[in-house]
Formats: structure tokens, sequence, C-alpha cells
């Protein structure tokens, strides 16, 4: 009796592959975060993941300020019926403090960010005062006490927790840091990341191309894709269809790398050494997962490293890359997890689809004047035409048993900009 030839990349079902859910479900456990740390300034911490809680020493805003150009007054004293005059006895502005405390029907004239002085607890804008000569104005009912002062800590409370361990930190992070007078944080070392490709079809851009050849695009990817993640890229080049090589190289990028990460070589070629060899010298989770492009994707460990073995094709590359290796390579880093935006649109233009695998098809969002958004995909959608890629600024998410989809039905969207 003939044995049925495995399901191809074109087939759309497969018993060997597992969801996309699954996958996740089985790579999370596996990662465990870098426990290395270091101190930086906070000058050179933009992009770096917190390795502990940061808590204010001193309130933010240190003392009650003003949130408005006016006049300081006490609160008890503002007119219910009828004006009042208040008599001018100073100025404040911001880092000029009035030094005297305020009386009854007293004003003190106050810029924002000024302290407000002793004795006030109200601010009058400048807009809502009649001024009457140089030393007296005149305040009409209408105002209410406590108004457009700035509470002492109403931003951040001395020995608050103002950062989380596991933050990945922004420019406003920086400048909160600096905001509660934090020079230093500690951060979790960056990961080291080897990675390269196989396949002796491969050339590097400025080398002749022979027949049959092509150049190598998904080494200038990947290493564009980790450069956002700020770790520390070990690019090992291209290593040939040689089963000697492949072990060779991956001997190498194991003893070096948190994680190791190849494209191309994980299909069911004859040359395609990548999973026999893993299986060799490390352990395999999975190696198929039911998404299109990139069934084709491989998942273990290479010794003490990580391991990822992406398809070859260059769009295989990069939906697998940000659907399953960064979640990952944050967690590995020590960040806290988080989900990417996901809206749910209109599609404009038809999507071609067949049940049995979930489709991540690459598309434009817009929005018209109206403020509403639609999604079109940016014309074929093959595994190898890495235009449909760098013409998109989504993907367009189709699951598992969803067919044809028609124009004005709705689809889910991930934009790039909440995974890049």
């Amino acid at each position: 009796m003939n044995r049925a030839p495995d399901p191809s990349c074109m087939d759309d079902f497969d018993v060997q592959s597992i969801l996309p859910e699954e996958a996740a479900a089985r790579i999370r456990p596996i990662v465990q975060p870098v426990q290395d740390t270091e101190v930086v300034a906070i000058a050179n911490a933009l992009d770096r993941v917190l390795a502990a809680d940061i808590q204010s020493t001193l309130d933010v805003p240190g003392h009650a300020n003003s949130a408005m150009d006016g006049y300081a007054v006490r609160g008890e004293d503002l007119p219910q019926d009828e004006s009042i005059s208040f008599t001018l006895i100073g100025t404040a502005f911001a880092g000029h403090p009035y030094a005297d405390t305020l009386g009854a029907q007293e004003c003190v004239r106050v810029m924002t960010g000024g302290l407000i002085p002793e004795g006030a607890d109200t601010v009058v804008i400048q807009e809502r005062v009649r001024a009457v000569g140089e030393t007296e104005i005149e305040i009409s009912p209408g105002e209410t006490a406590g108004q457009n002062v700035r509470a002492a800590g109403e931003d951040i409370a001395e020995g608050s927790v103002v950062l989380r361990a596991g933050r990945w930190l922004t420019p406003a992070d920086v400048g909160l840091l600096a905001s509660v007078g934090i020079a230093e944080v500690s951060v979790f070392r960056r990961t080291r990341i080897a990675f390269f490709s196989t396949g002796d079809e491969l050339r590097e851009v400025g080398e002749e191309l022979e027949e049959g050849c092509i150049y190598n695009s998904n080494r200038y990817t990947l290493a564009a894709m980790l450069k956002r993640l700020h770790v520390e890229p070990l690019d090992m080049g291209v290593i040939r269809d040689d089963r000697k090589a492949v072990e060779q190289a991956f001997r190498a990028a194991a003893e070096q790398a948190d994680m190791v990460i190849t494209s191309g070589g994980v299909s069911v070629g004859e040359a395609d050494y990548v999973k026999e060899v893993l299986e060799e010298m490390g352990s395999v989770s999975f190696w198929k997962v039911a998404i299109k492009p990139g069934r084709p994707l491989a998942f273990g460990r290479l010794g003490e490293a990580l391991f990822f073995g992406l398809p070859g094709n260059p769009v295989s590359v990069m939906v697998t890359f940000y659907q399953f290796v960064r979640p990952a390579l944050l967690q590995l880093a020590g960040a806290t997890p988080s989900t990417p935006l996901r809206l749910n649109v209109p599609a404009s233009t038809p999507l071609r689809k067949r049940p049995g695998r979930v489709e991540y098809q690459r598309g434009i969002l817009s929005q018209d004047e109206d403020g509403n958004y639609s999604v079109s995909k940016t014309g074929m959608q093959g595994s190898g035409i890495l235009t449909s890629m760098s013409q998109a600024n989504c993907f367009i998410v189709l699951s598992l048993e969803q067919g044809q989809v028609e124009v004005g039905e709705h689809v889910d969207v991930v934009p790039f900009d909440s995974i890049t």
C-alpha cells in the first residue's frame, strides 16, 4: 500500500500543523527571561528593560503651584453676589516664589508653574480679572475655591511606584525618571541573538548573480527587525546546504547566543538539514504551524539557546518573526507582555482565502474624511513577494475557518505600528 505524501505548502489543511495559539502556548513556558542586570545612566536607558521597580523619593509637583497665569487668592474671599476688590501685594513666578503670607482680600500675581503663596488656595485667571490701578484688581462672582491649582504630589506621590520592573523604557519614561531625581536605573542586559540564512542559491548584495541564484534579502530583513528590538545581533551570514556546515554553525551560534534564528532549510527538501540537525543536537517543540504564509516553522532548543527555524521565503520570514519570534524576544529580554492593537474594519477589496489555515495577508489600513477605517490588500499575496510587505501598513488576519471575504465584510487588522 502506497503511503500518502506529506502535505505541501500549497495545501490548506495539514494534520501535522498546530494552531497558532498552541504554538504560542508552547513557546511561553520555554522562554526564560535573562537574569543578568547592569546599571545605566537614564540618558542611556531608552529602550532598555527595567530590572527593578522605581519608587519616587519626592512629590511631583513638590509644592502646590498655579496651572494658569492669574492671581492667587484665598477661596473663602471669593465674591458670591457682587464684585470684590483685592489688593495686589506681590508676584510669584516659576522659580521665584512670593515669600510672605497672603491675608484677607489680598492677591499675588502668579504665573503658570509659580508656587501658590502661603495662605492662598485658588487662582483666578487673568482674563477674568479687572485691573483697578496698579495695586488693585476686581473679581466678579462665578469663581470656585481651589480652582486652577496643582496640588503637591498630584502627579506623583513620594514613595509611590512610578515604573514597574519589566517596563520597556520610552522617551516619556526617561523624562519621568528625571522628574523624580533618578539618575541611574538597573536594567536587564541586552539579549544576544545569532542569526543566519541557509541555501546554496543565496548571494550577498554586490556579488554577481549566477543563474538560479538570488540575493539574500532575509539577512538584511532579520537584522533590521532585530535592530528595532535593541538586541545584540550576531550576524553569522550564509550557511551552505551541507550537513557538516549546518552542524558547525549551530554549535558556534549556541555557544554565543541566547537565541538562534535561521531562515530557510526547515522544509522537506533533501538538502534541508536544519530540522534534522536540530533534532540531533537539541530538541524540537514543533515544526509546522497552521498559518499562511509561514507553515514550516521550527521551534526548540539548541543547547542552552532558544531556537527558531523560519521559512526561507521573505514574507514568511517577516510574518513568523512578528507573530512568534518578537513576543519570545520581548519575554527573553524581561519585558512585560503586551497584546498588539487589533481593529475590526470593513474590507474595501475582496480577499481570497480557503479554510484550513490562519492567514496574515498584507493590507493598507486607511481612514476617510469622516474618520471611518477600511482596509485593502496590497495586490499579490505570495510568500515571496516582498513588495506586499513594503507597501503594507498592517496585517489582515483571517481566521482558520474563514473563507472568501467580500467587499464590506469586517476583518481583523493588526497595524504594523503596534508590533514594530
